[in-house]
């Protein structure tokens, strides 16, 4: 997903026709957002993949933190846009189409995304076992 935001600022419409259709389906107004605007959803975006998978070393609470903020971010996102409510974070995001997907599609999705980084964070939480790991050894007999 950030590498079709850095697409859209970057002038793609991929996979829309035209960059009205974009705009339409995307953001429910009849145009796109800036370059800057997308490429910060963008970096956003690769910012929380980041904390998702582990990728940069970094203190625990921090990445829980992060990924505590990512989810709450993300859902509250899927709340708004199943209540048809999304116009209150993007001002004009009103047409038909959009608000039919954001329904269908967009919130779905952003909620499941939020589950993942919850699920993360819950994962991060449970501790390691205390001391090196065991090892069960096996004695074996000569024979005779």
């Amino acid at each position: 997903m950030s590498a079709l935001h850095v697409a859209w600022g970057s002038g793609s419409s991929f996979p829309f026709a035209s960059r009205g259709d974009l705009a339409d389906a995307v953001i429910g107004s009849d145009t796109v957002p800036s370059p800057p605007a997308c490429y910060a959803v963008a970096a956003a975006l690769a910012a929380g993949s980041t904390l998702l998978i582990d990728a940069i070393p970094m203190p625990e609470r921090v990445r829980r933190a992060g990924l505590g903020g990512l989810s709450l971010t993300l859902g509250g996102r899927a709340m708004l846009g199943w209540f048809g409510q999304t116009e209150k974070v993007s001002p004009g995001s009103n047409s038909v189409r959009f608000r039919r997907l954001d329904r269908r599609v967009y919130a779905p999705t952003c909620a499941a995304l939020a589950a993942g980084a919850l699920a993360a964070v819950r994962r991060s939480r449970t501790p390691a076992p205390a001391g090196p790991p065991r090892f069960v050894t096996a004695r074996v007999t000569p024979p005779g």
